[in-house]
C-alpha cells in the first residue's frame, strides 16, 4: 500500500446488451470517424449508428505490426478523422490507440515505444471490444509485432487512453467456443499475473479478485451458450478489469512466454496464454500460496499445495473449456524451442515482474512440458 500507484480508466464506460448503439448519440459532434475493423467485424459497424460519417479501415491481421500501422495511419491521413473507433479484438483496439494518437503528427512507432513517449492526441478514441480477452479498452498500453526481428514493441501512454469504452455482451455472441475459452483464459491470465506479480497493489488487487470470480463463474457458460447475454456480459467485465489491472501493474512470466508463440508460431494471443497459463501458476505457487489458493477457489478447483497438483488442476480447467493444450497440435517444433525461450527470458519489462525467478531453462522446461 505504501507504493504510489497512478490508475487511468475511460473516461465513460457503457455496459450492457445493445450498448453499442449507444456510440452514435455520443459522437453526434463528430464529422469524419474512422473505424478500424477486421475482416470479421466489419458487420458490427452498421450497430453503432453513425451513419454515413463513417468510414472502414479493416486490414488488421490478427498479430499487427508495424507495416500494418502504417497502412492504417495512412488511411487516417487521407481522411483527417475527429473520432477513430476500435471495433474488433486486442490487435485492432491496439492499433486504434496509435491511430488516433499518431495519425496527424510527426511520431513514428519507434519515436513512441516504451513508457510515456507519445507527444499528445487531438483526435477522439472509442473502443468497442467484439470479444472478452485482452481488456485493451480499458488501458492505456499498445502491442506491435516488429515486422523485421518479429519481436513486440509495447507502447504506454495515457494519451492512448479510450473517451468512451462500450462493452456490448451482442457483439461476442458469434465468437466461436474454442476462441471464447481462449481469450477469457487471458482475461483471467492478465488478472492472476497482475495479482501474483512483484508489483501487485492492493487496490489492483480488487479488480483482479472480480476478474478471476467472474471467469470462474461465467466462462464455461459463454463457452457452452454462445448467446447466454449474462455469462457474455459477465466475461466482457472480467475483460475489462484485466485491462485496469495491466496499467499500473502489468503481467509478468506468462505473458512473455507466450508472446514468442504468437509472433514465432502464428498462435492467436488468447490461445497462446491459455497454453501457458496452467505452468506458470504452477511454477509461481511456492511463493504464492495463499494466492494461488484464492485463484483455484475462484475458478471452483480444489486447493493444492503441491506444484504438480496446482498444474493439473489448472491444466484440466483449460482442458475442460476444449482448448488445445499441446504446442505439437498446433505445429511447433522442437528444435525450436531454445530459441523461444531466449526470446521469452530475454522480455525484462515483463519477467522482471514475476515473483519466482526464472532462468532461460526454466522457460524451456515449460515449452517442453507443452508439446
Amino acid at each position: 500500500m505504501a507504493r504510489p500507484i497512478t490508475l487511468h480508466q475511460p473516461k465513460r464506460l457503457e455496459i450492457g446488451a445493445g450498448a453499442s448503439a449507444r456510440l452514435g448519440a455520443w459522437a453526434e459532434n463528430a464529422q469524419r470517424v474512422l473505424i478500424i475493423a477486421s475482416e470479421h467485424t466489419i458487420g458490427f459497424a452498421e450497430r453503432l449508428g453513425l451513419g454515413n460519417k463513417a468510414s472502414i479501415f479493416s486490414d488488421v491481421p490478427a498479430e499487427p505490426d508495424d507495416r500494418a500501422l502504417g497502412a492504417a495511419r495512412e488511411a487516417a491521413r487521407a481522411l483527417r478523422p475527429d473520432l477513430v473507433v476500435g471495433l474488433g479484438g486486442g490487435s485492432v483496439l491496439d492499433v486504434a490507440k496509435l491511430v488516433a494518437a499518431l495519425w496527424d503528427g510527426s511520431q513514428s512507432l519507434d519515436d513512441v515505444v516504451g513508457p510515456d513517449k507519445v507527444e499528445g492526441r487531438r483526435t477522439r478514441l472509442a473502443q468497442v471490444p467484439t470479444t472478452a480477452g485482452t481488456g485493451s479498452e480499458a488501458g492505456i498500453r499498445a502491442l506491435i509485432t516488429d515486422s523485421a526481428t518479429h519481436s513486440k514493441k509495447a507502447v504506454e501512454s495515457p494519451h492512448l487512453l479510450a473517451d468512451i469504452a462500450i462493452l456490448d455482451p451482442e457483439l461476442t455472441w458469434s465468437v466461436p467456443p474454442a476462441v471464447t475459452a481462449a481469450t477469457g483464459i487471458d482475461a483471467m491470465a492478465h488478472c492472476v499475473e497482475a495479482f501474483t506479480n512483484i508489483r501487485a497493489h492492493d487496490l489492483i488487487d480488487g479488480y483482479a479478485r472480480m476478474g478471476i470470480r467472474l471467469v470462474g463463474k461465467y466462462l464455461a457458460r459463454a463457452v457452452e451458450n454462445g448467446r447466454d447475454t449474462e455469462a457474455r456480459a459477465g466475461m466482457m467485465l472480467a475483460s475489462y478489469y484485466g485491462g485496469i489491472c495491466l496499467g499500473p501493474v502489468n503481467t509478468a512470466a506468462g505473458h512473455a512466454l507466450a508472446y514468442p508463440l504468437g509472433t514465432r508460431l502464428g498462435l492467436p494471443h488468447g490461445l497462446a496464454n491459455a497454453i501457458i497459463f496452467p505452468h506458470v501458476l504452477a511454477y509461481n505457487a511456492p511463493v504464492r500460496k495463499e494466492k494461488t489458493a484464492e485463484i483455484l477457489q475462484a475458478l471452483g478447483l480444489p486447493v493444492f499445495d503441491d506444484e504438480s497438483q496446482v498444474l493439473n488442476a489448472a491444466h484440466r480447467f483449460c482442458e475442460d473449456l476444449g482448448v488445445e493444450m499441446r504446442l505439437s497440435a498446433h505445429g511447433a517444433d522442437p528444435a525450436a524451442l531454445e530459441s523461444w525461450a531466449g526470446e521469452a527470458h530475454a522480455i525484462r519489462r515483463l519477467m522482471d515482474n514475476n515473483p519466482r525467478d526464472m532462468s532461460a531453462s526454466d522457460v524451456l522446461g515449460i515449452y517442453r512440458a507443452t508439446l
